[in-house]
């Protein structure tokens, strides 16, 4: 099973990957919103999106907590109703922050997918919905978290779908309040429960003695976030196999 997963893995190797779609903060086509995914669909892009649940339930795809960066408004998006979401606009464009199936049927399987869940409390929650909604989904997609129960979850609930643990150096206390999970989060000590199918690690820490123990021990693939320049992208090349890129037009190819 753990080898049909890394196999499945070829069609993130084999594009790039536009980090919340193929977007532009100052056009009408703002980070995860549906003209940013379109755009990313034409160029040929996989995609790497956030998924979040509102007051009733519902699942967006939106990166922040809150509204105080997109929409200028300080309200969490917890607690909205998904009507109540739909009144604000992203970065003053004419988008709204989308349901997740809205974008689902908007890709429609035409590209690899990259879903990062954002749990509160609701771990549990979150999953399930998010598994109930792409079950239906024809497509190759994969999921991903900081959050280790996330992918515990899966590994007992799902275990065909491919997961990642989403990982950085913590070191500086960013992650949670407890420096004892602090460590365990820059360690990726959950790794010998959760088992990910990959790992995807802040590229600019590619060097990291956690990194390069958990690639030799799982054996698993190495995904880079968030390239920013072509430079960057170059230099990751030394030790990523999946790119996940934006402010940028990459050039040259993705297994080159």
């Amino acid at each position: 099973m753990a080898a049909n997963r890394q196999a499945a893995l070829d069609e993130f190797r084999a594009r790039y990957i536009a980090h919340r779609g193929l977007f532009d903060n100052e056009q009408d086509h703002p980070e995860n919103t549906l003209p940013a995914f379109a755009r990313a669909v034409e160029a040929g892009y996989g995609i790497e999106l956030d998924v979040r649940l509102t007051k009733d339930g519902k699942l967006v795809v939106a990166h922040d907590t809150g509204l105080a960066r997109l929409c200028d408004e300080d309200i969490a998006i917890r607690d909205l109703t998904l009507d109540e979401l739909r009144a604000y606009h992203v970065l003053k464009s004419a988008q709204t922050i989308p349901l997740f199936s809205e974008v689902l049927d908007l890709i429609d399987g035409r590209v690899p997918l990259i879903v990062e869940l954002k749990p509160e409390q609701d771990v549990a929650e979150t999953c399930r919905l998010t598994d109930e909604t792409l079950r239906s989904y024809a497509g190759t997609y994969c999921i991903e978290c900081f959050d280790p129960r996330v992918l515990l979850w899966y590994r007992r609930h799902r275990p065909g779908v491919i997961r990642g643990q989403l990982a950085e150096d913590f070191a500086a206390g960013t992650a949670t309040k407890s420096r004892l999970v602090n460590w365990a989060l820059t360690a990726m000590a959950f790794n010998v429960a959760t088992w990910p199918d990959f790992i995807a690690y802040n590229r600019a820490q590619a060097n990291r003695f956690a990194l390069r123990f958990w690639h030799a021990v799982l054996r698993c693939t190495l995904v880079a976030w968030t390239i920013k320049a072509q430079d960057e992208l170059d230099a990751a090349r030394r030790r990523f196999t999946v790119f996940i890129f934006d402010s940028f037009i990459p050039a040259g190819s993705p297994r080159s």
